[in-house]
């Protein structure tokens, strides 16, 4: 690997041992042990260790107690800043989905407006802005499944349906590279992935959007190691279980915009695209056939 290169987890990891440097900083001007200063804020001992060695991001209030107790008020407003901009960097799915699943669609649409090129690889999944209202609630499913929050599937389906309408402006491009492995996967029943099939197809032919698939037999330059969107050229957007990233280093940038390039590259387009799609389909048809039989 290049030298001085970070990911965007090292990166999130930096920023949250500063914050928590700067807090020990505080703590240690106050003259408090640990132990004081947790006694002053009816905490365990336990959480000023991992908020000061970083294995724990402190909430508004932790950084309001925590210079209030240290007679630093003055700071709280850069420490405020600072946790933010982690936050953003990393958004745990527990406190983005705390208010149910539709919000953070409409969070999404905020974003959706501001972007006019949008660059997306998926090996697991279709994206959301391409997907079908049935395949889409199969996805939100899970995250209730996992995250255990409210169930508000029907308006989270409505907002992302809602969402797709940027599709059809012509002041957006869209470019999306999905592995054949994504459209196999079992992810939803297999008559509700032949209805999201055919709507990549036809999503296919939109002016401003670029489909690539990257079928089975091809050989890759760059591991299809996770799903990442690039929107402009500003913001890397990476989700994992836990938390959704948001990288914004220049140097992330730079090697997210080769990786895709380098994926994007080996894609099948159009006719190439469409007969992998049709291979599907024809391997999921008799599947539903036998259903409908029974």
């Amino acid at each position: 690997m290049p030298p001085k290169r970070t990911t965007g987890i090292t990166s999130v990891h930096e920023a949250r041992d500063a914050l928590g440097k700067r807090l020990r900083e505080l703590r240690r001007q106050a003259d408090l042990s640990g132990r004081q200063l947790a006694e002053s804020l009816s905490w365990p001992p336990s959480k000023v260790s991992k908020l000061e060695n970083g294995r724990q991001t402190p909430t508004d209030d932790d950084i309001r107690g925590w210079t209030r107790a240290t007679g630093s008020e003055r700071e709280a407003e850069a420490l405020l800043a600072s946790l933010h901009t982690l936050e953003i960097q990393h958004a745990e799915w527990q406190r983005q989905l705390r208010t149910g699943l539709r919000p953070h669609q409409q969070e999404i649409a905020e974003l959706d407006a501001r972007t006019r090129l949008f660059r997306a690889f998926e090996p697991t999944f279709v994206p959301g802005l391409l997907q079908t209202a049935e395949y889409a609630r199969y996805r939100f499913a899970q995250s209730i499944t996992v995250f255990k929050v409210r169930n508000d599937i029907d308006e989270a389906v409505a907002a992302r349906v809602k969402r797709q309408e940027i599709l059809y402006r012509p002041d957006k491009r869209f470019h999306f590279v999905l592995t054949e492995a994504a459209l196999r996967y079992r992810l939803c029943p297999p008559e509700v992935m032949l209805g999201q099939l055919d709507r990549l197809i036809s999503l296919s032919a939109l002016p401003n959007v670029r489909l690539g698939i990257i079928g089975f037999e091809t050989a890759y330059a760059v591991a299809p190691a996770h799903g990442f969107w690039l929107l402009n050229d500003d913001r890397v957007m990476v989700e994992t279980f836990s938390a959704e990233l948001n990288l914004a280093q220049p140097q992330e940038i730079e090697l997210y915009g080769h990786v895709f390039e380098q994926l994007a590259a080996v894609a099948g387009y159009g006719r190439s695209a469409r007969t992998i799609i049709h291979r599907v389909i024809e391997d999921l048809a008799p599947e539903t056939e036998t259903d409908d039989a029974g």
